[in-house]
């Protein structure tokens, strides 16, 4: 009786104090791609991603009854920092669905005219007046936002003296009849403005101690553990768990019940070790990250230990210094990382899998009338054939050349003249599962093997690499196949025999696989990136400085007559892949265990008219 009681009780309270309209709720995720591209028609920052913000605390003024229901403390703040544009998961501030809606892209627009913030009070004002400067036909739906959002504040009369100026103040800067610089001190902070945005919070940047090393053997992740991903990114802090004071309790020991003492409840509710890790998460405004690395089972594991060096691959010579992109310099910077490069020297040869002959046969099936096809060359002077084309478009041209004859299309037998580099992501996400059976890098590895196949009936030039990193300073390069190399049982072993490593500094890969392509003779040369997700590493590579330098090294490798183009698994990566590829640089496998039969297809589109 008390739990339905208590129930009830909550029920009716929560919806006291709710001030949403629950059926008018707009949600971020639903009109995201909209925002994205609204922003970048301003003139918006194109690497900056679109994110829900975390819940953030403020200390307003609150009624009684919110009091009582705890309410109010935490707020949905729009903001954002150089890499991400941070808006609420959801508004449902207003009854009509389009106001909420208008209200997402108005603080988009607000992040497009303001992308730093020096002043909350002045910077907004201002953004706010050179929007509906620039864009007039925003005034009537602007001003219809803040009549309707005004009648969502508290009354000024009904606020403490101080607090009454400070909201009089606002009021009259959200209607534009008062430009404020500041407001008066208080105990309390102003009513959150859904119409602005926020300074980013603050962020300790201070780098973690080094973590002790733990030599244990890694372990794959459960199949059957389903690792939950949240939707909205945490602030977390590094916190020292080695302090002098631990394991000192201050307590009185006859406040200490007894076992006669306690009395054995009922109190329905689970007695499971396993807690709703990504629903308490949800609950905390900061996490906690220890230094140590000893934890118990867990939902992703790390590690960060290099291989001993007997089970590790070969050092080839001395490590090789590459430069590195810095965008707020906007320079290359010279001897940033230090790729070595590597190579499985004790290997097993491995045959094809009676699968993999099957779909091999299948895959050079497919590209067997591309070896030595016929391609009609069009506006050519002699031929077999009319172009036709060639002929309508210089008919309608004003103004016609009669030096220019090329009106045939000629026939002859071609050859190939392609060659293709290779380059596989072998990070650490690669130990992800895909299903039950097989994680990602055994994906990669069957759709290695069956490139290979395809290319080595083509008679295609073609060179396999693989790479991750620790840092600037580490870069691993492995080496699979390169073009010397005769495609045999025993690159089969080397491919069979990679594993997840470590972190994903694309440019210093690019850069190298870039110089190494560049040297064959072909007249086309195709860099083939394979990757499952975004450029990352340790340091300040995550973001977008790494974002920055595998765009500049794309950007050299086509300068130097190179055809990048990306294959990724990740299905997020219609966010940043036309950034650095450009709109028809990448394609998207939805499926990792479909990219055996999916890669040798991608391939054969790109030099189907080479």
């Amino acid at each position: 009786m008390e739990e339905v009681v208590g129930k009830i009780w909550d029920k009716w309270l929560t919806r006291q104090v709710s001030t949403d309209f629950p059926d008018s709720q707009i949600k971020l995720e639903t009109i995201q791609s909209q925002l994205q591209i609204f922003y970048r028609s301003l003139g918006g920052d194109k690497t900056k991603t679109f994110e829900a913000c975390e819940p953030r605390h403020v200390k307003i003024h609150r009624s009684t009854i919110q009091k009582i229901a705890g309410s109010h403390h935490n707020f949905h703040l729009s903001w954002q920092n150089e890499s991400s544009v941070r808006l609420p998961p959801y508004i449902a501030l207003f009854p009509e669905p389009s106001l909420n809606e208008f209200l997402y892209f108005w603080l988009v627009a607000l992040t497009a005219f303001m992308p730093k913030m020096q002043h909350w009070l002045r910077d907004n004002q201002q953004a706010t007046a050179s929007i509906l400067a620039k864009y007039p036909g925003l005034k009537k739906q602007y001003q219809q936002l803040v009549n309707a959002y005004l009648l969502t504040r508290a009354k000024p009369e009904t606020l403490a003296l101080l607090t009454q100026q400070n909201e009089q103040d606002i009021q009259r800067a959200l209607k534009g009849e008062k430009l404020i610089s500041k407001i008066a001190p208080t105990s309390l902070q102003p009513f959150p403005i859904a119409l602005w945005l926020y300074p980013a919070p603050f962020e300790n940047s201070a780098s973690p101690e080094p973590c002790e090393h733990n030599n244990a053997k890694r372990k794959a992740t459960n199949p059957n553990t389903d690792i939950k991903e949240l939707k909205q990114r945490k602030k977390a802090q590094y916190v020292d768990e080695k302090k002098s004071t631990d394991g000192l309790l201050m307590f009185q020991a006859e406040a200490l019940s007894t076992w006669t003492e306690q009395i054995d409840l009922d109190r329905s509710q689970s007695d499971e070790q396993e807690d709703d890790v990504d629903e308490i998460a949800k609950d905390m405004d900061i996490i906690n990250l220890s230094r140590q690395r000893k934890a118990g089972a867990a939902g992703i594991r790390f590690n960060l230990d290099l291989p001993a060096e007997e089970n590790d691959d070969l050092c080839l010579g001395d490590s090789i210094s590459l430069p590195e992109w810095h965008y707020k310099k906007n320079q290359l910077i010279a001897n940033v990382c230090n790729l070595q490069t590597m190579i499985a020297d004790e290997i097993k040869p491995v045959e094809l899998s009676a699968n993999q002959q099957k779909l091999a046969q299948e895959v050079r099936q497919l590209l067997s009338m591309l070896a030595l096809s016929n391609r009609p060359k069009k506006g050519q002077l002699t031929g077999s054939e009319i172009d036709l084309d060639a002929w309508i478009n210089h008919y309608t041209q004003p103004v016609k050349d009669s030096n220019k004859q090329n009106f045939y299309l000629d026939n002859q037998h071609k050859y190939r003249d392609v060659s293709c580099l290779l380059l596989a992501d072998l990070s650490l996400s690669t130990e992800c599962y895909v299903n039950n059976e097989q994680k990602i890098i055994d994906s990669i590895r069957e759709a290695l093997i069956i490139f290979s196949e395809a290319l080595h009936s083509l008679a295609d030039p073609f060179a396999i690499y693989g790479f991750s990193s620790i840092r600037s300073n580490h870069v691993r390069y492995h080496i699979l196949k390169n073009f010397n190399m005769r495609y045999d049982r025993y690159v089969r072993g080397r491919i069979a025999r990679i594993e997840p490593g470590f972190y994903t500094r694309m440019g210093a890969a690019i850069r190298q696989s870039s110089q190494i392509l560049s040297q064959q003779p072909s007249k086309d040369k195709i860099l083939l990136l394979l990757s499952d997700g975004k450029p990352n590493d340790l340091d300040r590579y995550e973001g977008r400085y790494g974002i920055e330098d595998t765009r500049q090294a794309i950007l050299e490798a086509k300068k130097q007559g190179l055809s990048p183009f990306c294959v990724t698994i990740d299905k997020k990566g219609n966010d940043y892949l036309p950034y650095l590829f450009g709109q028809h640089g990448f394609a998207i496998v939805r499926d990792a265990t479909q990219l055996a039969k999916v890669l040798p297809k991608i391939y054969a589109n790109l030099t189907l008219n080479r």
